[in-house]
């Protein structure tokens, strides 16, 4: 991936996320994989909505811009620690929405989706005759010290979804491609606002 490709993903995946209102003003981070070694990344502070080409960065996987001038998010650790992980993954995004932010405040240590068609977005999963379970993780202004926890948390799974919520804060999707990235990130969140609206209805 050219780094001129990945802007034109980045700018067009927040203008496709926001639309869909899952990045209130400057809430969110994308990013996508450049090499083994850097990723392009959206900078700090801007609306998701409105990024250009000169709103994306370079950073290795250690979270180091290439261009000290420009300054991503403390959650671009985050985004590395899914390259680190995953060297399948070529795509990230993480969202801010009303239902991920009520859901996993409401959730304990992880969340069950089950018997949705959209389960298929999620690899192994042919059927709506499933489930995925995503895990919760606490918010921390210390984003070094939460990939560490991520990262144990991965080590004791038996399987890895590609996706996590943060506890009142957002969710994060990661996939090949920015174009499964973003039906990931879709589907996660289709899935989160029916949970949301079945909590709504009278018992």
């Amino acid at each position: 991936m050219t780094l001129e490709g990945a802007a034109a993903a980045l700018v067009a995946a927040g203008r496709r996320l926001d639309a869909l209102g899952l990045v209130p003003a400057t809430a969110g981070n994308f990013s996508v994989r450049l090499d083994a070694r850097r990723l392009a990344v959206t900078v700090s502070g801007r609306h998701k909505g409105f990024l250009t080409a000169d709103d994306v960065m370079v950073v290795d996987l250690d979270g180091i811009a290439e261009d000290p001038r420009k300054k991503s998010s403390a959650e671009t650790l985050l985004h590395c620690g899914i390259y680190r992980r995953f060297p399948q993954a070529g795509a990230v995004l993480h969202g801010h929405s009303i239902a991920n932010t009520f859901l996993s405040r409401a959730a304990g240590n992880d969340l069950t989706l089950a018997g949705y068609e959209l389960l298929k977005a999620f690899p192994g999963l042919p059927t709506h005759d499933a489930e995925v379970t995503l895990p919760v993780i606490p918010n921390d202004q210390d984003i070094a010290r939460m990939q560490r926890g991520l990262d144990l948390l991965w080590d004791g799974l038996p399987s890895i979804p590609p996706g996590y919520l943060i506890r009142g804060h957002g969710s994060y999707v990661w996939a090949p491609d920015m174009p499964a990235a973003l039906m990931r990130m879709e589907a996660l969140e289709f899935m989160l606002a029916c949970e949301l609206e079945e909590r709504r209805q009278p018992r």
